[in-house]
């Protein structure tokens, strides 16, 4: 199969991730390539549209236990308590389909 920018649409990777992924290889990836970037840059993996997001959160500070990372992020709230935030993501994530990706979480 001949990759090309339509084959990467279809892939679900944008025109300029295409692009991003000839200039890494300087070369037209081969269709095994294409189809691990488009695994492994989808929002499942890589956060790619909630990224923007997430950086604007507080990442340190008094009240901040822990920090982003592999782990479960925890925020003191006071009277010795904290809250805790954990962002899981799905194959259809809620951001970019709310009714299916919150049926993943539930079902």
């Amino acid at each position: 199969m001949i990759v090309n920018e339509q084959v990467a649409i279809d892939h679900g990777l944008k025109k300029d991730e295409y692009e991003k992924i000839c200039e890494l290889l300087k070369r037209t990836p081969n269709i095994t390539e294409l189809g691990i970037f488009s695994a492994m840059w989808n929002e499942h993996c890589s956060y790619k549209s909630s990224r923007f997001h997430l950086k604007n959160l507080p990442t340190k500070g008094k009240n901040v236990i822990q920090g982003p990372g592999e782990n479960a992020g925890i925020i003191d709230i006071g009277d010795n308590d904290a809250i805790v935030f954990k962002i899981e993501s799905h194959n259809h994530p809620s951001f970019i389909e709310p009714y299916q990706g919150a049926a993943t979480g539930v079902g």
